[in-house]
């Protein structure tokens, strides 16, 4: 099971994008406070669609709390400063995931603490960096990729054929 950490996610549509990704995969989402919206918020609800009740939803009181509840966990920090591309890596069972808040990304202590578990996505150098939902959505199908989309419905349809 993949799970996706959000720490203090600021924007209540990247939230709402990135929990339909997690209901869509069935991962678990986890969100570290201090929110930049409320839960209840109509914008976060839209972008999540009607995918909530899918949805397993973990929230903790701050970093400190996420990290004492999630000791020897097969924890990845996604972040423009590390030197080890997403794509490199072989993701251990029940991975998480973890992506910081939109304006400042990760701490720097936090990430000089776990820095053989830093990853980036590669870019242009002149750019800051990718919007919050699509690193998360490329990070969790590279995941799901790795361990070949299992739990996943392969193909589809057309009414009419």
């Amino acid at each position: 099971m993949i799970n996706v950490v959000l720490i203090e996610p600021e924007i209540p549509q990247n939230t709402g994008n990135i929990a339909r990704t997690c209901a869509a995969v069935g991962a678990n989402l986890h969100l570290v406070e201090p929110l930049g919206f409320k839960i209840d918020d109509a914008k976060l609800k839209r972008a999540g669609l009607d995918y909530w009740h899918f949805l397993d939803i973990t929230y903790y009181k701050n970093t400190e709390d996420f990290f004492i509840q999630n000791k020897n966990k097969n924890l990845y920090f996604f972040t423009t400063k590390a030197a080890k591309l997403y794509s490199e890596i072989k993701y251990k069972e029940n991975p998480y995931l973890i992506f910081g808040k939109e304006t400042a990304g990760i701490s720097e202590d936090i990430l000089k603490q776990n820095l053989d578990f830093c990853v980036r996505i590669p870019m242009k150098d002149n750019l800051r960096s990718l919007n919050l939902s699509n690193a998360v959505a490329i990070g969790v199908y590279e995941a799901l990729r790795q361990n070949n989309f299992d739990g996943l419905k392969f193909e589809g349809k057309f009414k009419d054929l």
